[in-house]
């Protein structure tokens, strides 16, 4: 009757103890590396997978998943791509929706965004999001352009400024 009670006893706490999962990082265990899906276009790359620490905190550890995205310079921002190859040309048909998330708070700003084709200075696209959403500092976005290339895009925040670039076929 001992050993049928010391089965049980341990029966118990194998269920009762924490499971991890191959799969599922632990505190140990780095953290997983995203890879480069594209090498996008001017110093932008595409990426796909495992977020930095500061990008899960500023998107409020509710960012999109599996989703593309790139990157700013410097890395204070970083834009999920809902639509991957982006588009150029459709007007606001089907807008290329992307989700900011900045890195350093928003202070009550508007995103401003300002684009233009690498290496040239027109045609340009200009927009405003206000910071009306969450949770995390986010500034949800359709950044549609005229024509196809490589854009860049100034986006401005509070006292933060930082420059990505992004291809549009």
């Amino acid at each position: 009757m001992r050993a049928g009670a010391i089965v049980l006893i341990g029966a118990l706490l194998v269920a009762c103890a924490p499971q991890t999962s191959a799969t599922t990082p632990t505190a140990s265990s780095p953290p997983l590396q995203p890879s480069i899906i594209a090498a996008g276009c001017g110093s932008t790359a595409v990426l796909h997978g495992g977020i930095p620490a500061w990008l899960d905190d500023a998107g409020g550890h509710n960012n999109p998943a599996d989703l593309d995205y790139v990157i700013a310079h410097p890395p204070l921002a970083a834009g999920f791509l809902f639509t991957y190859p982006l588009q150029a040309g459709l007007g606001d048909q089907v807008p290329m929706k992307i989700l900011w998330v900045v890195r350093t708070p928003r202070k009550g700003t508007s995103l401003i965004v300002d684009g233009h084709p690498l290496n040239a200075s027109s045609p340009t696209v200009h927009e405003v999001r206000p910071d009306n959403s969450g949770p995390g500092e986010i500034y949800p976005d359709g950044v549609n352009v005229p024509s196809p290339g490589c854009w860049q895009f100034d986006l401005r925040w509070a006292n933060s400024n930082v420059q990505v670039d992004l291809n549009y076929q």
